[in-house]
C-alpha cells in the first residue's frame, strides 16, 4: 500500500497537480472527476493519506472503496468528509461524479482566531468516514455557495481583511455542518436503535465471559472497534437517540450487573467489585451511589430476599 503524509499544504496540492496554494497554510480548489481522482485515487491498490492539517470535501462518489481503520464508508449523492490533522484515510479505486470543493487549512491558519477553539469541539472531525455528512439536495446547494464564497475569496487578491473573511466563511461551514449533523442523527433513528442494541449486546457477552473481572470495564473506543465505527460519532449517535453518552451507557449496564450479584447472599460487596473489574472496592461503592442513589449496603439492605 503507498501511503503519503502531507507535513504541508503544498505537499497536498502538487500530488493532486494543482497550482501551489495561493497561501503557504491554506489551499482551495474545485475538482473534476478528470483531475481530481486519476493522480492517487483511481487506482486498484489501496493508497493511504494523512496530513498536518484539516480538510473539508465535499464531492459526489460513484465507485470505488474508502476506508478508515477496518471500516468501509457508505457513499450515497452528495456527501461532507472532514479530516484532522494525522488522521488517516484509505482510498481505493474511487471516482467522482460532478464538480466538487476540497478546502485544507493547516492548525497554524486557525491561531489567534476563535475557531481554533471551536473546531476542537467539532466531534465529526474524529468520525471515521463511513460516519461522513450526506446532505440533502436543499442542504447541497448552501455548502456548494459556501466553498464558492470561499473559493472566490481566495482567488481574489489578498488584503487585510482577506483571511478573516475567509475565516469566516470556514466556519460558516462547520457550523451548518453541525446543524446538518444533528439532522442525521434525527432522520437516522432506527439506525441507532440497531447500534445501541449491538452496544448492549457487546457489553453483556463481555460481562458472560468474565472480562468483567479480568480487564476491568470496555472502554468506549474497544466497543466502538468492534461495532466499525468512532469512538465519538458512537457517543454523539447513542446521546442523539437516548439522551445518554456511550460511557453513560456502560455505566448503566454495569450497575445492572451490579445490582444483581449485590442480591447473591454468598458475595460480599467487595467480590461484586472485583467481578466488575473495580481495583478497589470504594470506587465501586462511589459510582453506585452516584448512579443508583444509595449505596450498595443500603440497597442490598432494602431489596434482599429474607
Amino acid at each position: 500500500m503507498k501511503k503519503y503524509h502531507f507535513s504541508t499544504v503544498a505537499e497536498y496540492t502538487r500530488l493532486l497537480n494543482r497550482p501551489d496554494p495561493e497561501h503557504p497554510m491554506l489551499s482551495f480548489h474545485t475538482c473534476e472527476p478528470s483531475d481530481c481522482t486519476k493522480v492517487i485515487f483511481d487506482s486498484d491498490d489501496p493508497v493511504a493519506f494523512s496530513s498536518d492539517f484539516y480538510t473539508v470535501s465535499f464531492k459526489k462518489f460513484i465507485s470505488g472503496e474508502i476506508r478508515y481503520g477496518r471500516t468501509k464508508y457508505d457513499y450515497t449523492n452528495g456527501v461532507l468528509m472532514f479530516t484532522a490533522p494525522r488522521q488517516e484515510l484509505v482510498f481505493q479505486g474511487v471516482m467522482t461524479e460532478s464538480v466538487g470543493y476540497n478546502v485544507a487549512f493547516h492548525e497554524d491558519f486557525i491561531k489567534g482566531h476563535e475557531i481554533r477553539n471551536r473546531i476542537k469541539k467539532y466531534s465529526f472531525f474524529s468520525y471515521a468516514v463511513n460516519e461522513a455528512l450526506h446532505l440533502s439536495p436543499r442542504e447541497e446547494k448552501l455548502i456548494e455557495s459556501i466553498f464558492e464564497n470561499i473559493g472566490t475569496e481566495y482567488n481574489t487578491n489578498p488584503d487585510e481583511f482577506s483571511k478573516d473573511i475567509i475565516l469566516a466563511h470556514i466556519d460558516a461551514l462547520l457550523k451548518y455542518s453541525n446543524r446538518y449533523y444533528k439532522r442525521q442523527f434525527i432522520n437516522r433513528k432506527e439506525l441507532t436503535g440497531e447500534i445501541f442494541s449491538k452496544f448492549e449486546q457487546i457489553i453483556f457477552d463481555y460481562f458472560s465471559s468474565g472480562k468483567f473481572e479480568e480487564h476491568g470495564v470496555p472502554t468506549i473506543e474497544s466497543i466502538a472497534t468492534a461495532l466499525g465505527m468512532s469512538p465519538r460519532y458512537l457517543s454523539d449517535s447513542l446521546k442523539a437517540e437516548t439522551g445518554k453518552s456511550a460511557m453513560d451507557h456502560i455505566h448503566l449496564c454495569l450497575m445492572d450487573e451490579a445490582k444483581n450479584l449485590l442480591l447473591e447472599p454468598n458475595i460480599t460487596i467487595s467480590e461484586a467489585a472485583y467481578k466488575l473489574g473495580f481495583e478497589y472496592p470504594h470506587y465501586f461503592s462511589r459510582l453506585f451511589k452516584k448512579k443508583v442513589g444509595i449505596n450498595p449496603t443500603d440497597y442490598r439492605r432494602q431489596h434482599m430476599v429474607h
